[in-house]
């Protein structure tokens, strides 16, 4: 009888995985077959190096969009990435045992609040005090940045938590014993042996603030051009496609659908370019 039971949950955990990857696949092949004929007829070059989308005049280049879902990801993890980690660690070992739930609670409730609900925040709130603190018109990649460093928070808290929490406590003991203080012990023992976990907090931070959408599209201004500085506004290549799909047609809907494969790609790039760096530091 066990053995029977054995071998169903063995084979319901495979098929969930075949779902999963059937999944992946078809999303693969419906935006490869919809989107790689637009960039073929529109031209490679033309399509990733064109720097005017005007698309009622037959004018697909998304390069401002590229550079500013760079700018604004860039940004976010600049802000975001130094918070997240340091919050981590004071979570982890720093927290007093009475704080720590409502802590904890509050970056849970972080993780659950709609992204149009961080976006209506980064309308209301952050627009006009980058405005009249920096000037420009708010609308900015400072402000968007501003807002995704928010949004990333919770990711990169509890994934780099979990990782500080993880590594065994014989790091710290053993630093206390050569004499480390308490804060030298959590900052240059345990920290760095989590860096295996904290690197993965900031991957998912990393796709996390490429693949946003809503909340930028309220606070980024929208403009496709490329920004001259973080006070100026800017498009991403998720905010392009949300903003034109719903009116789109022909060449225009495939373009955009070319701008997701871009997207897919750019990911699988940022990705793959961070295992790697992993690999070559460890």
């Amino acid at each position: 009888m066990n053995h029977i039971k054995e071998n169903l949950m063995r084979f319901l955990f495979f098929t969930a995985a075949c779902i999963s990857i059937a999944a992946v696949v078809l999303i693969c092949l419906f935006l490869l077959a919809n989107g790689v004929p637009a960039i073929r007829e529109i031209g490679l070059f033309d399509f990733l190096l064109g720097t005017r989308w005007k698309p009622a005049n037959s004018l697909y280049g998304i390069l401002p969009m590229i550079v500013g879902s760079v700018y604004v990801t860039v940004g976010a993890l600049l802000i975001g990435v130094p918070i997240g980690i340091l919050t981590a660690a004071f979570m982890a070992h720093f927290c007093p045992k009475h704080l720590y739930r409502p802590v904890k609670a509050v970056v849970n409730l972080m993780a659950g609040i709609p992204s149009v609900v961080y976006g209506f925040f980064g309308l209301v709130v952050l627009v006009p005090f980058v405005r009249d603190t920096f000037g420009g018109r708010g609308q900015s990649v400072l402000t968007a940045s501003i807002l995704l460093g928010l949004m990333i928070l919770p990711t990169v808290i509890s994934v780099s938590e979990t990782s500080i929490r993880a590594v065994s406590q014989s790091y710290y003991e053993g630093a206390l014993a050569l004499g480390a203080s308490h804060e030298r012990s959590v900052f240059h023992a345990v920290l760095p042996a989590a860096k295996s976990g904290i690197f993965a907090a900031v991957v998912l931070g990393i796709g996390r603030a490429v693949g946003e959408t809503m909340a930028v599209k309220m606070v980024a201004g929208n403009q496709p051009v490329i920004p001259g500085d973080i006070l100026d506004g800017v498009r991403t290549l998720t905010t392009n496609i949300v903003l034109e799909m719903g009116y789109s047609t022909d060449l225009h809907r495939e373009a955009l659908i070319g701008t997701a494969v871009v997207l897919f790609v750019l990911i699988l790039i940022i990705n793959i370019s961070l295992s790697l760096f992993k690999r070559r530091v460890r």
